[in-house]
């Protein structure tokens, strides 16, 4: 028999990062495998299925396609892995396996608790079972109609826990929120269990409100680990996790660059995608396409408003990027949106340079403006922003070599509320 096959089965996967965590873990050739409803009974039939990870929307539509159907995933309802041995379709559930590893590590405990489960799905049966096997002692499913929907929410705000299984806020929706957490004032931990963006809307209203979350990459990483040991019959060390999850959050994260205008930002950003092989977005350069005519020409023909109104439109659309390094304009920590758009995939640098250093030719708030004015006003702002600080005063080849040395070290890092809602910077580069 021919080579066999390993892959994820769904019906639409462009948003999917299942590929190189198992090649991480040493399946090469797995694979994407987008299906039509039509074609799941034909395709799991083939003989040559070695092993497959199932996806929205057919995590139940497979159970009564297999022939052996392990206990726990037919208690759970829903499975997620499928095995073909001796000639045999087996299924099994490491989704649970997943979810109850994300939630170990973000510290979620869910004894004695009141759970509200989003979304009533595949994952969300997973997350059902989980929650009662950790102790929870009301787990509430929340759906679109039914007896609990979002229409009456508010008779669950004594909820303890909140877990999102609903795809609202995934790439490509980005900043779409399912609920609004001030609706839970009891509300002590948040799992999203999707993972692109790393921070969809809900984490970073959780974050902004110190509630201990997580976003659905550990989940999928663990998961993705233990459908292996299927595949392989064989034990995968238990730092594995660890390391797959930091590498892939270093390869997605964005690094963003915010700063006083010309403080260097275009330079430091081009110096940066040669070092690394990265695109840099400009997001002036964007908005300036977008409009047809020049920064200037923008705010001649309807001032800063038009201007800012078309700069948080494209910071949107940036910032749902992963991998890149986004070149900001000077002001764009003045509109409060920006905030979320730029740290929902990324690390954020504040590049300082002396003021007398600023050129200001092509700059439209910078001519004629008293700089320490403008500095005065949006230094808070920047502060807020920013993940670190990055002194830009001496080359500019010793900034960018500071800045991927910090992004390389620290990138992978968990991204606590506390270094970022109004706090001092997570780090420092000034010497």
């Amino acid at each position: 028999m021919g080579e066999k096959i390993y892959g994820l089965l769904g019906r639409k996967l462009g948003h999917s990062w299942s590929v190189p965590i198992h090649e991480e873990l040493g399946r090469k050739g797995y694979r994407l495998i987008e299906l039509e409803p039509e074609e799941l009974a034909p395709f799991l039939a083939r003989e040559d299925i070695g092993g497959l990870n199932v996806t929205i929307p057919y995590k139940r539509d497979v159970m009564p396609l297999c022939d052996e159907i392990d206990e726990a995933a037919r208690a759970i309802g829903s499975v997620n892995t499928l095995v073909r041995r001796d000639g045999k379709l087996l299924a099994f559930n490491t989704d649970a396996a997943g979810f109850c590893f994300m939630a170990r590590r973000a510290g979620i405990d869910f004894a004695g608790t009141k759970t509200v489960v989003l979304g009533n799905g595949g994952a969300s049966h997973t997350v059902v079972a989980c929650a009662r096997q950790l102790g929870a002692r009301e787990v509430v499913v929340i759906s679109r109609s039914g007896e609990n929907n979002y229409g009456n929410l508010s008779r669950h705000a004594d909820a303890d826990i909140l877990v999102n299984a609903t795809p609202v806020g995934m790439f490509p929706d980005n900043g779409a929120s399912p609920v609004d957490l001030t609706a839970f004032p009891k509300c002590r931990g948040v799992l999203d269990l999707i993972y692109n963006p790393r921070r969809t809307a809900l984490i970073l209203q959780a974050h902004a409100l110190g509630i201990p979350c997580s976003d659905g990459l550990p989940m999928l990483v663990a998961q993705a680990t233990v459908a292996e040991e299927h595949f392989g019959c064989t034990q995968i060390p238990e730092g594995e996790n660890e390391r797959i999850l930091r590498l892939l959050r270093q390869e997605t994260e964005n690094i963003v660059l915010i700063g006083m205008p010309g403080c260097g930002k275009s330079t430091i950003g081009a110096l940066l995608a040669q070092k690394t092989g990265r695109e840099a977005v400009d997001i002036d350069q964007r908005i300036a396409e977008r409009a047809g005519c020049s920064i200037p020409e923008i705010f001649a023909r309807g001032g800063e408003a038009e201007f800012r109104a078309l700069e948080r439109e494209e910071t949107a659309r940036a910032g749902a990027l992963t991998g890149k390094i986004l070149l900001t304009g000077g002001g764009v920590v003045k509109t409060p949106e920006n905030y979320d758009a730029l740290h929902q995939n990324g690390r954020v640098y504040h590049l300082l340079r002396a003021l007398d250093a600023l050129p200001t030719d092509g700059r439209p708030l910078s001519q004629g403006a008293d700089l320490a004015a403008m500095w005065q006003q949006r230094e808070p702002l920047y502060r807020r922003f920013r993940d670190v600080t990055v002194d830009n005063n001496g080359t500019p080849e010793e900034t960018a070599d500071q800045i991927w040395r910090d992004y390389c070290a620290h990138s992978g890092d968990e991204w606590t509320e506390h270094e970022h809602a109004g706090h001092p910077a997570a780090g420092d580069l000034r010497p």
